[in-house]
């Protein structure tokens, strides 16, 4: 029978034990300032985003300028040069001003209504079942509807006004807005909820103080979608009905000059469009994510 010793290695077998050794390690020389290449102007230029998106701006204005003067047709599509005119022309008369200002006064009205109700939807739905079911139910229902589809019936219910307009503003609103809202809630963790239920907090403050803040980059994006399809939604509807107690927005200002054949104007009235969205967002927006989602840490600048 073989012993337990005849099985253990012994010292003359035994793996010869490796040397320790350290590496030394070179010292960090500091780096002049005149071994630093500095970028030439135009890539330090480059790095600015208000530039970068200029010349995307430009590009697209030469294009357009190029196309239309290759078709050669003013009724069916004015130059670049010709709609800045009109579009000066109608600034500088105040007309252009006065009707962007009565879309913008409606489209607020309508927004933070929709904001307010998605606001009161989703804290229902993040707190009882039953608010669960009921923002899942409304949202099946009316999101997939195009709130145009909705105008014979505010027509008939508001008649032809501003409260038309508010009742189409806040079905597109209010949907995206919900949906956004709570999954920014229900993306929250469990261990935030219950630190705040062990420092005696109640539903209300759980959503002020804990569930808003931490779903705020899913709010900040349904409130850009809210707001796209608001406005776009606004300027729709006064194309087909577009005055509020007497006066036009936007959308009417385009239809009267298409009935009149002012091409220019039209295109004008479109630029207003575009140029009042590249603002709320480059300004409203960015200055929200700023405020909140990069000062947090919650998005990359």
């Amino acid at each position: 029978m073989t012993s337990v010793s005849t099985l253990l290695p012994t010292a003359k077998h035994a793996p010869p034990i490796r040397p320790e050794y350290e590496y030394e390690i070179p010292a960090l020389t500091a780096i002049g300032a005149e071994q630093i290449l500095p970028l030439p102007p135009w890539q330090r230029l480059w790095q600015e985003t208000w530039l970068r998106k200029t010349a995307i701006l430009v590009l697209l204005a030469l294009l357009w300028e190029g196309a239309a003067r290759w078709k050669q047709n003013d009724l069916l599509f004015p130059t670049f040069l010709q709609t800045a005119h009109a579009f000066v022309q109608g600034v500088a008369s105040g007309e252009l001003i006065a009707y962007a200002a009565t879309s913008l006064v409606v489209l607020l009205e309508g927004y933070l209504i929709g904001i307010a109700l998605a606001l009161l939807l989703s804290t229902l739905a993040i707190s009882t079942r039953f608010g669960r079911d009921l923002l899942a139910t409304l949202t099946s229902m009316f999101n997939p509807l195009p709130a145009i589809a909705l105008l014979p019936l505010a027509l008939l219910w508001f008649g032809l006004g501003k409260g038309s307009l508010l009742f189409v503003l806040i079905h597109s609103v209010l949907w995206p807005l919900a949906l956004n809202t709570f999954a920014g809630f229900q993306g929250v963790p469990e261990t935030l909820r219950m630190a705040g239920r062990n420092y005696g907090l109640g539903s209300i403050r759980i959503v002020t103080q804990i569930l808003i803040p931490a779903a705020m980059p899913s709010i900040v994006s349904g409130l850009k979608i809210g707001w796209a399809f608001g406005w776009r939604t606004l300027i729709a509807a006064e194309l087909v009905f577009g005055t509020t107690s007497g006066k036009g927005g936007l959308g009417w200002y385009i239809f009267q000059n298409r009935n009149e054949l002012y091409t220019d104007k039209v295109f004008a009235g479109l630029a207003m469009v575009i140029i009042i969205g590249l603002l709320v967002e480059n300004l409203v927006f960015t200055t929200i994510e700023k405020a909140t989602l990069r000062r947090w840490g919650m998005q990359r600048g």
